[in-house]
């Protein structure tokens, strides 16, 4: 189920999309992080901002 509400779209993308992704290991971490809360490494990404229906 796609989400229309502009209101509701904003706080999905700021509570679940706006997140660093470890490439070393995986984990999840504060968009502010400079390194990984669970490796130390500092190889991070942001997480990919692609909302949709599932197929």
């Amino acid at each position: 189920m796609p989400i229309t509400d502009p209101a509701l779209l904003k706080i999905v993308e700021s509570r679940i999309l706006n997140k660093l992704v470890c490439r070393k290991c995986g984990a999840k971490n504060p968009i502010g992080a400079t390194k990984c809360r669970r490796c130390r490494s500092r190889n991070l990404r942001p997480k990919k901002k692609k909302i949709g229906v599932k197929k």
